[in-house]
């Protein structure tokens, strides 16, 4: 194949180039660079304190160099290199004037071998593209961000996880683990661990390396002898509890390998059971063990339980809830996500002597075999029933309603008995591509709002 080409000249190129952005003076970009950099010194960064730091060593350091340059004037014999000494001193000028040129002079090489060193050691964790103050200040900012506690399961929770670690690096997610379908289910009977899969797409969430190292974690085989169905986390995971030697130690390392902020936690490291019972058409009482069977058979359920019934809590997802500044329940399928982590009667009983503020987010649409035909109120009324009223100070509902949901699934409404019965805010929360799923940057921004609207901004 022959190629074609067109001779440019290079002035034109230089002159185009020209025309649409002009070169700036020297001093124009002095000053830009100046008012760049200046921004190490807003406030909030943590950064000033060093830096004084570094200055007050500085100035120690030169007040001992010039006490011994002074005993050497004062005590040394004559001799060739003491003019030398006194030359390089600027002795022949005034002192005020020695003092401001050594003074700026060491101020100028103290910042220009901070901001070398600062870039050096930060750049292989700066991600391209940003610039490095910026992403020190975000780091700053979540850093200093309030305890969030999360609790539900499945990818109503992951959802919300995706948009809150946007604004605090201090999220905890507390997982239910009665989950028995699935890869988690095969793995829960096979290895006798606990079901990962909650767990892992929660982890996957809140990874600040979404893009790849995430997607590789819930990467699911559709292939493979004894590995179809399965996804990477689960594996994962599984391996890790193996070696060692605990589920939680496992998820904690997962954790770290994914750079997640925060910490996702099992509600209880006792292997449960969800039980329900469900009325059938002909108003006949069925008893389902399972939260597969739940979702399968056929009926309205009237109530779930967990067995053992007296399940204790994972400690950490107790002393989790009662340091937090806010609690949120939800979103997530309302009889196998959410009630299965209230029912853990530690957990139940530390939500309610908790001070933090408590949001309960309503799902966006119904969900075949558990809450067909349910408005926001049925909802808070099954919550209520399981676990006693008084527990949320809103609830957050969603009151858009476009696009298509599918077959037998409705939209989840606001209605007046809900707003006779506690506080509630209505927003449009729905994603555009799934509407019966929660965007998650408009769900988590508000939430983060309406914290804020009541206790006003965190300080240190």
């Amino acid at each position: 194949m022959r190629h074609r080409f067109i001779d440019v000249p290079l002035n034109s190129c230089y002159d185009s180039y020209d025309m649409q952005e002009p070169k700036k003076s020297f001093f124009a970009r002095l000053w830009d660079s100046i008012r760049r950099e200046s921004q190490w010194f807003r406030p909030g960064l943590g950064y000033k304190r060093w830096l004084i730091l570094v200055f007050l060593g500085t100035t120690l350091l030169g007040v001992g160099l010039a006490l011994v340059l002074l005993d050497v004037y004062r005590n040394a014999p004559d001799s060739w290199w003491l003019p030398i000494l006194s030359t390089l001193s600027l002795r022949f000028l005034d002192r005020p004037i020695r003092v401001f040129i050594f003074g700026g002079l060491g101020v100028v090489l103290v910042m220009v071998g901070i901001w070398g060193s600062n870039r050096s050691l930060l750049r292989p964790f700066v991600p391209p593209g940003k610039p490095l103050i910026s992403a020190l200040e975000t780091y700053r900012r979540r850093d200093r961000g309030p305890r969030v506690v999360v609790i539900g399961g499945g990818h109503g929770l992951a959802a919300l996880l995706r948009g809150l670690k946007q604004y605090t690096h201090n999220l905890t997610a507390i997982v239910t683990v009665a989950d028995d379908g699935g890869s988690s289910g095969e793995i829960r009977r096979d290895m006798g661990i606990l079901p990962p899969g909650d767990i892992r797409n929660c982890l996957a969430a809140m990874s600040n390396n979404e893009d790849l190292l995430s997607q590789v974690f819930q990467y699911r085989f559709t292939a493979g002898t004894g590995l179809q169905g399965h996804s990477l986390g689960n594996l994962f995971i599984t391996a890790l509890t193996e070696v060692t030697g605990s589920f939680e130690e496992a998820v904690a390392e997962s954790g770290r390998v994914l750079a997640v902020y925060g910490q996702v936690l099992p509600a209880t490291l006792t292997d449960v059971r969800l039980l329900a019972d469900l009325e059938d058409k002909d108003g006949k009482i069925i008893h389902v063990s399972g939260e597969t069977l739940i979702r399968e058979t056929e009926g309205q359920v009237k109530r779930v339980w967990l067995d053992p019934a007296n399940t204790p809590a994972f400690p950490p997802a107790i002393s989790a809830i009662l340091s937090a500044d806010l609690i949120v329940i939800g979103p997530g399928s309302l009889y196998s996500s959410l009630l299965p982590n209230l029912l853990v009667r530690d957990l139940s009983e530390a939500l309610r002597a908790s001070r933090a503020l408590k949001f309960f987010i309503c799902n966006v649409a119904t969900e075949r075999g558990e809450t067909d035909g349910f408005s926001c109120y049925d909802h808070v009324r099954v919550v209520e029933e399981h676990v006693g009223a008084g527990m949320f100070d809103l609830v957050i509902c969603n009151n858009h309603f476009r696009g298509h949901l599918g077959r037998d699934v409705e939209w989840v409404r606001m209605d007046q008995k809900l707003i006779e019965h506690t506080a509630v805010y209505c927003a449009d929360l729905i994603d555009p591509d799934y509407p019966w799923r929660h965007n998650s940057t408009q769900l988590a921004k508000t939430v983060m709002d309406l914290f804020y609207e009541r206790t006003g901004p965190l300080v240190e």
